[in-house]
């Protein structure tokens, strides 16, 4: 039987946002009893996630993460193993009929790194990178338009995520020094009419892998363990792309790589 637990105003708050995670969600804030009033309440809730999660063996097996904006703005968020994909097709939900999803360089360790009070190092982090990939962050809007949300509550939301596809993997000294990327998203329909979109990616950051070397330190402090074969994925070089299901499309990185990819309304 899963082992028990307290049904905290965290607990409560993170049972609320799972079960928004269906298609069609705009769902109002959460109630003022268990709403997050500040960035330690929005980290207690996705550790009730985790708990949450866990007894139904589904990992914390990906994090996104980016640079802090300021004290009362980090980025950083878990994803769950159940929505981490990779293959020829990603399966996702709908939003304002659309796949939403931002490109960015995804990075996963090759080795475990335990939870340790005075966190790690960038030498140690690199060492533990095992690889670098090409990668979507898949995105969902829960929170109604004409909501009035805080940052906190944002962020106990995991920020719009709603998963995440490993592509294929790249260089991973490229990937080190990739700040601006030219991009390009393909698609073609059943009557073989091509729509393109182009973008001038620039990294929110001055270079991908700095996120993880802040994530990994400031959570490691606070207790969290990563394992071998978490990933990392660390900010979008195009903000969100709306693309169309059902239609053959290919993702190129210039200079990096590219791939194919359908995308299915799960």
């Amino acid at each position: 039987m899963p082992e028990q637990i307290i049904d905290t105003k965290f607990i409560q708050a993170a049972k609320q946002l799972l079960a928004r995670r269906v298609a069609g969600t705009k769902a109002n804030g959460l109630p003022n009893n268990i709403k997050p009033n500040n960035i330690e309440d929005a980290l207690d809730i996705h550790q009730a996630m985790i708990t949450l999660c866990e007894q139904k063996n589904i990992k914390a097996n990906a994090w996104k993460c980016l640079l802090p904006i300021n004290a009362d703005k980090i980025i950083i968020a878990p994803i769950f193993s159940d929505t981490v994909q990779t293959g020829d097709q990603c399966k996702l939900m709908c939003d304002d009929a659309k796949a939403k999803v931002e490109p960015e360089i995804a990075f996963v360790l090759n080795k475990d790194l335990p939870a340790k009070a005075l966190g790690y190092s960038k030498g140690e982090i690199n060492d533990a990178i095992g690889s670098a990939h090409m990668a979507l962050e898949l995105m969902q809007k829960r929170f109604a338009d004409d909501t009035d949300v805080s940052f906190p509550e944002m962020l106990a939301d995991c920020l719009v995520n709603q998963g995440l596809f490993i592509g294929p993997q790249i260089d991973k000294a490229l990937a080190f020094k990739a700040n601006v990327i030219s991009l390009s998203f393909k698609q073609i329909d059943k009557n073989g009419e091509i729509n393109e979109q182009i973008f001038e990616g620039k990294h929110p950051n001055a270079l991908p892998q700095l996120p993880v070397y802040w994530a990994i330190d400031f959570m490691s402090k606070r207790g969290t363990s990563f394992k071998k074969g978490d990933a990392f994925t660390t900010g979008s070089f195009a903000g969100i792309v709306e693309v169309d299901f059902d239609k053959k499309t290919d993702i190129e990185y210039v200079g990096l790589g590219n791939y194919k990819v359908e995308f299915k309304e799960s």
